[in-house]
Protein backbone atom coordinates (compact mmCIF):
# COMPACT_ATOMS: atom_id res chain seq x y z
CA UNK A 1 0.00 0.00 0.00
CA UNK A 2 0.84 3.50 -0.77
CA UNK A 3 -0.31 7.08 0.25
CA UNK A 4 -1.09 7.23 -3.25
CA UNK A 5 -3.97 4.75 -2.68
CA UNK A 6 -7.52 6.29 -1.82
CA UNK A 7 -8.84 5.23 1.68
CA UNK A 8 -12.05 5.63 3.67
CA UNK A 9 -12.66 6.77 7.64
CA UNK A 10 -15.91 5.77 9.27
CA UNK A 11 -16.34 7.98 11.96
CA UNK A 12 -19.17 6.62 14.09
CA UNK A 13 -20.29 8.41 17.47
CA UNK A 14 -20.98 6.40 20.09
CA UNK A 15 -24.91 4.84 21.56
CA UNK A 16 -26.80 6.99 23.41
CA UNK A 17 -25.36 6.55 27.06
CA UNK A 18 -26.88 7.02 30.44
CA UNK A 19 -25.26 10.52 30.37
CA UNK A 20 -26.85 11.42 27.21
CA UNK A 21 -30.05 9.88 28.82
CA UNK A 22 -30.02 11.88 31.83
CA UNK A 23 -28.75 14.66 30.20
CA UNK A 24 -25.76 14.73 32.20
CA UNK A 25 -21.69 15.41 31.89
CA UNK A 26 -20.51 12.04 33.04
CA UNK A 27 -18.21 12.21 35.71
CA UNK A 28 -16.58 8.74 35.09
CA UNK A 29 -15.04 7.61 31.94
CA UNK A 30 -16.86 3.79 32.61
CA UNK A 31 -20.68 5.21 31.96
CA UNK A 32 -22.01 2.11 29.73
CA UNK A 33 -24.67 2.57 26.65
CA UNK A 34 -28.17 2.33 27.45
CA UNK A 35 -30.66 -0.03 26.19
CA UNK A 36 -31.20 2.09 23.57
CA UNK A 37 -27.73 2.90 22.65
CA UNK A 38 -26.76 -0.66 22.21
CA UNK A 39 -29.56 -0.91 19.85
CA UNK A 40 -28.11 1.83 18.04
CA UNK A 41 -24.85 0.32 17.89
CA UNK A 42 -26.03 -2.67 16.48
CA UNK A 43 -28.17 -0.42 13.35
CA UNK A 44 -24.72 1.48 12.91
CA UNK A 45 -22.52 -1.83 12.67
CA UNK A 46 -25.91 -3.14 9.80
CA UNK A 47 -25.05 -0.11 7.66
CA UNK A 48 -21.54 -0.58 8.24
CA UNK A 49 -22.26 -4.47 6.80
CA UNK A 50 -24.25 -3.29 4.32
CA UNK A 51 -22.66 -0.29 2.56
CA UNK A 52 -18.75 -0.73 3.25
CA UNK A 53 -16.07 -3.18 3.98
CA UNK A 54 -14.32 -1.95 6.93
CA UNK A 55 -10.87 -3.76 7.85
CA UNK A 56 -10.38 -2.71 11.29
CA UNK A 57 -12.29 -0.73 13.98
CA UNK A 58 -10.35 2.03 16.16
CA UNK A 59 -12.22 2.78 19.21
CA UNK A 60 -11.98 5.73 21.78
CA UNK A 61 -10.87 4.07 25.50
CA UNK A 62 -13.92 5.72 26.90
CA UNK A 63 -16.80 2.73 28.01
CA UNK A 64 -19.51 4.12 25.73
CA UNK A 65 -17.38 4.71 22.40
CA UNK A 66 -15.76 1.21 23.32
CA UNK A 67 -18.64 -0.81 23.86
CA UNK A 68 -20.43 0.30 20.84
CA UNK A 69 -17.28 -0.63 19.05
CA UNK A 70 -17.38 -4.19 20.41
CA UNK A 71 -20.46 -4.39 18.84
CA UNK A 72 -19.38 -2.84 15.55
CA UNK A 73 -16.55 -5.49 15.45
CA UNK A 74 -18.36 -8.27 16.60
CA UNK A 75 -20.98 -8.08 14.12
CA UNK A 76 -18.52 -7.62 11.75
CA UNK A 77 -15.65 -10.02 12.74
CA UNK A 78 -13.03 -7.02 12.81
CA UNK A 79 -10.73 -6.62 14.99
CA UNK A 80 -10.85 -3.56 17.80
CA UNK A 81 -8.39 -1.58 18.66
CA UNK A 82 -7.94 1.33 21.32
CA UNK A 83 -7.05 4.46 20.89
CA UNK A 84 -6.34 6.82 23.72
CA UNK A 85 -6.15 10.46 22.44
CA UNK A 86 -9.96 9.12 20.67
CA UNK A 87 -11.40 10.60 23.93
CA UNK A 88 -13.76 12.87 24.56
CA UNK A 89 -13.66 16.51 25.45
CA UNK A 90 -12.34 16.81 29.01
CA UNK A 91 -15.06 18.67 31.13
CA UNK A 92 -12.92 19.13 34.10
CA UNK A 93 -15.13 20.79 36.92
CA UNK A 94 -18.35 20.14 34.78
CA UNK A 95 -18.38 16.18 35.47
CA UNK A 96 -21.57 15.33 36.89
CA UNK A 97 -22.96 18.29 36.23
CA UNK A 98 -26.53 18.80 33.82
CA UNK A 99 -25.63 20.00 30.23
CA UNK A 100 -27.56 23.03 30.87
CA UNK A 101 -24.62 24.61 33.22
CA UNK A 102 -22.60 25.58 30.41
CA UNK A 103 -25.43 28.31 29.56
CA UNK A 104 -24.76 29.81 32.64
CA UNK A 105 -21.21 30.25 32.59
CA UNK A 106 -20.53 33.94 31.05
CA UNK A 107 -17.56 32.76 29.47
CA UNK A 108 -19.76 30.88 27.25
CA UNK A 109 -20.33 32.41 23.76
CA UNK A 110 -23.07 30.10 21.31
CA UNK A 111 -21.53 31.89 18.98
CA UNK A 112 -18.33 30.19 19.25
CA UNK A 113 -18.50 27.26 21.65
CA UNK A 114 -14.77 25.64 20.35
CA UNK A 115 -12.92 28.41 22.32
CA UNK A 116 -14.94 28.02 25.45
CA UNK A 117 -13.00 26.10 27.93
CA UNK A 118 -14.77 24.43 30.69
CA UNK A 119 -12.93 24.89 34.50
CA UNK A 120 -9.81 22.59 34.61
CA UNK A 121 -11.04 21.28 31.46
CA UNK A 122 -10.40 21.16 27.78
CA UNK A 123 -11.41 23.72 24.81
CA UNK A 124 -12.85 22.06 21.82
CA UNK A 125 -9.92 23.62 19.95
CA UNK A 126 -7.64 21.37 22.39
CA UNK A 127 -9.26 18.36 21.31
CA UNK A 128 -8.79 19.29 17.90
CA UNK A 129 -5.02 19.54 18.46
CA UNK A 130 -5.21 16.51 20.82
CA UNK A 131 -7.20 13.68 17.94
CA UNK A 132 -6.23 15.17 14.51
CA UNK A 133 -3.05 14.05 14.12
CA UNK A 134 -4.50 10.61 15.62
CA UNK A 135 -6.61 10.97 12.82
CA UNK A 136 -4.07 11.35 10.10
CA UNK A 137 -1.24 9.21 11.84
CA UNK A 138 -4.32 6.17 11.42
CA UNK A 139 -5.48 7.30 8.06
CA UNK A 140 -1.76 7.26 6.36
CA UNK A 141 -1.52 3.68 7.76
CA UNK A 142 -4.87 2.40 6.38
CA UNK A 143 -4.30 4.09 3.06
CA UNK A 144 -6.56 2.02 0.52
CA UNK A 145 -8.30 0.53 3.67
CA UNK A 146 -11.62 1.12 5.00
CA UNK A 147 -11.06 2.04 8.97
CA UNK A 148 -14.42 2.76 11.49
CA UNK A 149 -13.19 5.31 14.16
CA UNK A 150 -15.60 5.30 17.02
CA UNK A 151 -15.72 8.11 19.49
CA UNK A 152 -17.67 11.15 20.70
CA UNK A 153 -20.04 14.22 19.63
CA UNK A 154 -17.00 16.45 20.44
CA UNK A 155 -14.33 14.54 19.05
CA UNK A 156 -16.52 13.91 15.72
CA UNK A 157 -17.03 17.58 15.28
CA UNK A 158 -13.41 18.66 16.27
CA UNK A 159 -12.65 16.38 13.38
CA UNK A 160 -14.84 17.56 11.13
CA UNK A 161 -13.38 21.33 11.70
CA UNK A 162 -9.92 19.78 10.96
CA UNK A 163 -11.03 18.46 7.60
CA UNK A 164 -13.20 21.26 6.05
CA UNK A 165 -10.39 23.51 7.73
CA UNK A 166 -13.76 25.77 9.11
CA UNK A 167 -15.18 25.39 13.02
CA UNK A 168 -18.19 27.40 11.35
CA UNK A 169 -18.75 24.67 8.76
CA UNK A 170 -18.67 21.86 11.29
CA UNK A 171 -21.73 19.75 11.62
CA UNK A 172 -22.49 17.52 14.94
CA UNK A 173 -23.47 14.44 14.69
CA UNK A 174 -26.04 12.44 16.55
CA UNK A 175 -25.53 9.29 18.72
CA UNK A 176 -24.29 6.31 16.30
CA UNK A 177 -24.11 8.28 13.23
CA UNK A 178 -21.80 7.54 10.61
CA UNK A 179 -19.71 10.10 8.67
CA UNK A 180 -17.33 9.26 5.65
CA UNK A 181 -14.01 10.98 5.74
CA UNK A 182 -12.22 9.99 2.24
CA UNK A 183 -8.80 10.90 1.69
CA UNK A 184 -6.14 10.04 -0.79
CA UNK A 185 -2.09 11.53 -0.81
CA UNK A 186 -2.71 13.55 2.56
CA UNK A 187 -5.94 15.53 1.13
CA UNK A 188 -9.45 14.75 2.98
CA UNK A 189 -12.64 14.98 1.03
CA UNK A 190 -15.52 16.63 2.69
CA UNK A 191 -17.25 14.94 5.36
CA UNK A 192 -20.56 12.84 4.40
CA UNK A 193 -23.49 11.97 6.59
CA UNK A 194 -23.81 8.12 5.48
CA UNK A 195 -26.10 7.58 8.28
CA UNK A 196 -27.77 10.26 10.51
CA UNK A 197 -27.90 7.87 13.86
CA UNK A 198 -30.17 8.93 16.63
CA UNK A 199 -31.55 12.17 17.72
CA UNK A 200 -29.13 13.22 20.97
CA UNK A 201 -27.34 16.55 19.46
CA UNK A 202 -28.35 19.16 21.26
CA UNK A 203 -25.87 19.36 24.04
CA UNK A 204 -23.01 22.10 23.26
CA UNK A 205 -19.73 19.79 24.17
CA UNK A 206 -21.01 16.57 22.33
CA UNK A 207 -20.82 13.39 24.90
Amino acid sequence: MTSSEKGRVLLVRHGESEGNATRTFTGSTEVPLTEVGRAQARRAAEVLALEFQPAIVVASPYARARETAEIIAGALSLDLEIEPDFHEQWLGDLRGHPYDVVGRDPAFDRTRPWDWRPPGGESLVDVQRRVAPVFERLARAHAGREVVMVSHGGVMFALWAHVVGSWESAQRSANAAIVLVEHQAGDFVEPLVVHPGGAETTDETGG
